[in-house]
């Protein structure tokens, strides 16, 4: 598997993702409804042309997801237990069609589990920047990571 385990995560760590990802129409309008979010900025062009931003927002559940997604294959790839939780999440620039992303992680913090010795805790920051480097996504995530087999 490409994932790291535990004891391969270092506290300080960055991680710069090569995948990166161009959003299109179709992927914003899909994810849109298959979570039932009929949110009319992200899937009325003609609402989202009145609003402040004149054209349709990325939802920000999809970038979220991407911006994780992108992470896996550098960080997590068949070594994840489950993820814990994400916190400290925020998009604090809107994506729209057209925009790419790339993506970086950096492990905040390093743990092993006080209960199952075969496994431990990693923190991680992950951040999304669009095309012109302004950040568009951050969020820690608290994931349960296998430790190397014995």
């Amino acid at each position: 598997m490409a994932g790291l385990y535990l004891e391969e995560f270092v506290p300080g760590q960055v991680v710069r993702h090569a995948l990166r990802r161009t959003i299109t129409e179709s992927d914003n309008v899909l994810f849109s409804m298959m979570t039932l979010n009929p949110q009319p900025l992200h899937i009325d062009f003609d609402f989202a042309a009145k609003s402040e931003w004149g054209r349709p927002l990325v939802n920000s559940l999809f970038t979220l997801g991407l911006m994780i997604g992108i992470s896996v294959h550098d960080t997590t790839l068949g070594t994840t237990v489950a993820n814990l939780g994400m916190t400290e999440t925020t998009f604090p620039h809107p994506l729209f069609h057209g925009d790419t992303i790339r993506v970086e992680t950096e492990v905040k913090s390093v743990r092993e589990s006080r209960s199952k010795p075969d496994r431990g805790i990693v923190e991680f920051e992950h951040r999304a920047y669009n095309q012109d480097d302004v950040l568009v996504a951050r969020c820690l995530r608290q994931a349960m990571i296998m430790k190397r087999p014995a």
